[in-house]
C-alpha cells in the first residue's frame, strides 16, 4: 500500500496528458505484443506457412533479432530503412527511393545500442508514436471542445484545464488508436514519425506559433513524399484565422506571420539536394521508384475508378476502404473545417496519385489520415455510440493485425 501511494504521489506530479499518454502507450503494447506472439506460434504448425512470397521477409526478421516479441514489427520497407541507417556517407549511394528522415534518425543512435539500427529504428517509431498521442490529445482539446465550455479556436484559451476538453481530447485519441491498421504505429515504418510530424505542426498552426510550423513541417517534407503537400492545409489554417480576407492588407499580415511555411516545400528540396550529392540526379528518388516497384505519377482519380472497376478483389476492397475514408471525411466536413477536410482528402489522393502498385500498400497509408478520428470522436459524444464504435474497429483491427501476422503481411503494406 505504502508503494502504491508513492506510485500514486508520482504520477500526480506527471503533467497532463503525459499519464494518459503514457498509459495508452503501454497498454496497446502489452496487448498487440501478446497477441503478436500467440499468433505466430498458432500459425507455427501450418505446412503452407509462411508462403513462397514472405519467405524472404521472414528470415529477414530471424536476422533482425530471434526474439518474436521484437521481430514481428518488422516487415519489408523496415529492412530496406535499415539498410540506409548503416551505408556509409563517403560513399556514392545508389537506389535509394525512401525520403531520409527516419533512417537517419536512427544513425546516431544506434552506436548507443552497439550498432543495433534495428533496435534504434524501433526505439525511433516508437518515441514518435508517443509524440502521435501527445500531440493528439493536444490538438484534440483545442478543436474538439464543446462551444459551451470555451470558443476551441481561440489561441489563448486554456483547453487543458478543460474537463470537457479533456474528455473530447481522449477520445480522439482512442479512435486514433482504433484505427484499421492503428497496430503500425509500433513497427519499425514511417507511419507514426510521420503523424507525429503532422500533428505537431497542426497544433502550433492552430497555436499561431508560426515559427515552429515551418522548422517541425520541414523535417515532416523529410519523413515522406507527401509531407511538402501538408502546405496547402497548413495555409488554409492561416487563411482562416484572418478570415479568409484575400485584400492587400490582409495578405500583408498573412505574408508576415506565415512565411515559416516556405520551409515545409523547402525540407523536400533538402531531400532532392541530396539525391543530388549523393546519387547524381536531383530525381534519384523518382528513378529509384520507377525501376524497383513502377511507380510513377499518375491522376488519382483514374487511379481509384481502375481499382472500383478493373482491380483484383483484394485490391479492389482496399480502394473501396479509401472510398470509405472519404465518405466519412466528407460526412463531417462541416465540423471538421476546410483546413483539415483538405489535408484528409490529399492523403489519401497522394499515394493514388502513385498508381496502381499503391493498392498493395493503401492500408497503411491511409493512416495518415487523422481527420477521420476527429469526426468519429465528434460521432461518439454519446455513450452508446462510443463503446459500439471502439468495439467494432478494435476487432477490425485485431483482424488485420492477424493478417498481417498470419502470413498475408502484403494485404497491409
Amino acid at each position: 500500500m505504502v508503494g502504491t501511494g508513492r506510485v500514486g504521489r508520482l504520477l500526480t506530479r506527471v503533467p497532463a496528458p503525459w499519464p494518459y499518454v503514457l498509459a495508452v502507450f503501454v497498454g496497446t503494447k502489452i496487448v498487440l505484443s501478446l497477441v503478436g506472439v500467440l499468433t505466430l506460434a498458432a500459425f507455427d504448425e501450418i505446412p503452407s506457412a509462411p508462403p513462397p512470397d514472405e519467405v524472404l521477409m521472414r528470415q529477414q526478421q530471424r536476422e533482425a533479432s530471434p526474439h518474436r516479441w521484437f521481430s514481428l514489427w518488422f516487415a519489408w520497407d523496415s529492412f530496406i530503412y535499415d539498410h540506409l541507417a548503416g551505408l556509409p556517407l563517403d560513399e556514392p549511394w545508389r537506389d535509394f527511393a525512401f525520403p531520409l528522415l527516419y533512417p537517419f534518425l536512427a544513425r546516431p543512435l544506434a552506436p548507443l545500442l552497439g550498432g543495433d539500427t534495428a533496435l534504434a529504428l524501433l526505439l525511433v517509431a516508437n518515441a514518435a508514436f508517443l509524440g502521435v498521442l501527445y500531440y493528439a490529445h493536444r490538438l484534440g482539446e483545442h478543436l474538439l471542445t464543446d462551444a459551451t465550455t470555451g470558443d476551441p479556436r481561440d489561441p489563448a484559451a486554456d483547453h487543458g484545464t478543460d474537463r470537457d476538453g479533456d474528455r473530447a481530447a481522449r477520445r480522439f485519441v482512442r479512435y486514433l488508436v482504433l484505427l484499421p491498421t492503428a497496430f503500425l504505429f509500433h513497427a519499425a515504418l514511417t507511419e507514426s514519425l510521420f503523424l507525429c510530424l503532422a500533428l505537431a505542426t497542426f497544433y502550433y498552426a492552430e497555436k499561431r506559433r508560426w515559427l515552429l510550423v515551418g522548422v517541425v513541417g520541414f523535417f515532416l517534407a523529410l519523413s515522406r513524399s507527401a509531407g511538402f503537400v501538408v502546405v496547402l492545409p497548413l495555409a488554409l489554417v492561416l487563411l482562416r484565422q484572418g478570415g479568409y480576407r484575400l485584400r492587400p492588407p490582409a495578405l500583408w499580415g498573412y505574408l508576415r506571420s506565415g512565411w515559416p511555411l516556405l520551409l515545409v516545400p523547402a525540407g523536400w528540396l533538402a531531400f532532392m539536394a541530396f539525391c543530388r550529392w549523393q546519387g547524381g540526379d536531383w530525381f534519384a528518388y523518382k528513378r529509384a521508384q520507377e525501376e524497383g516497384w513502377s511507380i510513377r505519377v499518375q491522376n488519382p482519380l483514374g487511379v481509384l475508378w481502375h481499382g472500383l472497376t478493373g482491380a483484383p478483389p483484394r485490391d479492389a476492397v482496399r480502394v473501396w476502404i479509401a472510398v470509405l475514408v472519404l465518405a466519412v471525411l466528407v460526412a463531417g466536413a462541416r465540423r471538421l473545417g476546410l483546413p483539415y477536410l483538405v489535408y484528409g482528402v490529399l492523403m489519401v489522393l497522394v499515394p493514388l496519385s502513385m498508381g496502381p502498385p499503391v493498392y498493395k500498400s493503401l492500408l497503411r497509408y491511409l493512416l495518415a489520415v487523422f481527420p477521420v478520428a476527429l469526426v468519429l470522436a465528434r460521432w461518439a459524444r454519446r455513450p452508446g455510440v462510443d463503446v459500439w464504435s471502439a468495439a467494432v474497429l478494435a476487432l477490425l483491427q485485431g483482424a488485420l493485425f492477424v493478417l498481417w501476422l498470419a502470413y498475408w503481411t502484403h494485404f497491409v503494406i
